[in-house]
């Protein structure tokens, strides 16, 4: 049995029904069957719930940026089981990419490198680069092993909206739209993974993560500092007005919540803070409050990937 948290097949969750499945292999099994057929199935990843759709099907992979409403210019992350299956999506394959791998693999890091023909141009938004991930989660890694080929899975949201790392902050409107949501319990990291490129002469890091420059530089050597990528600066937003202040009442730690009371605290390890993060965004949101205000995190590589979700979430040049 695959390790992951018990779950009723079916539940009541904000209103609609959502079928949450335990993930048995008995229900992996059905899933698998599901992606073959080019239906969606929400899986839990270390970073955050993905939208898992057949990465070698055109038609499940339109479905799946139809279901976010996503442009169909954003490259969406092709999830990996193995190297080897890493490698046969790649029009070469640079000898730095086995050394991240190797340190990084299976984990919150995505790789950008130059894609194979076998690679459908509406996985890459146009582009002739691909981004792939070897995913920690023992359920996705169990959903993509036993599919047998690569799985495309961005955020379980709308498009901009926040990410779930949680199963019952899965979006209704993309549950609705899935064969099925395979529950694994909280996801562990909380945050998207670190996208390092690795087409140019030097590794570049396009999105902060977990890891950090500094454990990339290990890898490498010094490389040019974080690029966030520019095409759209708003994302990761609840649907409350997201306000970002120097400091929130007295509560120790990072702090989130309304102006006055019922604050949540993050805590002062980043780690833990981004596990959370996405989390009590959500239980904000559907506290109704006029806005949320969130305190700007401290300085330092560690609470990067905290700070640029916070800033595009509140449009904010911080």
């Amino acid at each position: 049995m695959v390790v992951g948290r018990s779950r009723a097949k079916g539940s009541d969750v904000e209103g609609y029904f959502l079928r949450r499945l335990e993930p048995t292999d008995d229900n992996i099994a059905a899933c698998v069957a599901a992606i073959r057929r080019g239906e969606l199935v929400v899986m839990p990843t270390e970073t955050v719930y993905g939208l898992a759709a057949d990465a070698t099907n055109p038609a499940a992979v339109r479905a799946t940026f139809a279901a976010k409403g996503r442009p169909a210019d954003h490259p969406l992350i092709v999830h990996v089981s193995s190297i080897n299956q890493a490698k046969a999506l790649v029009r070469e394959w640079p000898n730095v990419s086995d050394d991240y791998a190797a340190r990084f693999w299976p984990g919150p890091l995505t790789l950008v490198v130059y894609k194979s023909t076998t690679v459908d141009l509406a996985v890459t938004g146009g582009q002739e680069t691909v981004a792939i991930r070897l995913p920690a989660h023992p359920v996705a890694q169990a959903l993509i092993a036993a599919a047998g080929r690569p799985l495309t899975a961005p955020s379980a949201n709308r498009f901009t909206r926040l990410s779930a790392t949680r199963v019952e902050d899965v979006d209704p409107e993309i549950a609705e739209k899935c064969f099925a949501v395979l529950d694994g319990g909280p996801c562990q990291v909380g945050l998207e993974s670190t996208i390092l490129d690795l087409t140019g002469e030097v590794p570049r890091v396009l999105r902060p993560g977990q890891i950090t420059q500094a454990e990339l530089d290990a890898v490498y050597g010094e490389a040019p500092k974080p690029r966030m990528p520019g095409s759209h600066p708003k994302h990761y937003s609840p649907k409350t007005k997201l306000v970002l202040v120097d400091e929130l009442g007295d509560r120790p730690g990072l702090c989130l919540g309304p102006a006055t009371a019922a604050q949540i605290s993050l805590g002062t390890d980043p780690d833990r803070a981004a596990s959370q993060l996405y989390a009590a965004l959500h239980e904000l949101d559907r506290r109704g409050h006029e806005t949320i205000f969130a305190e700007i995190p401290p300085a330092g590589a560690t609470w990067d990937a905290i700070r640029d979700r916070l800033k595009r979430a509140a449009e904010s040049d911080l």
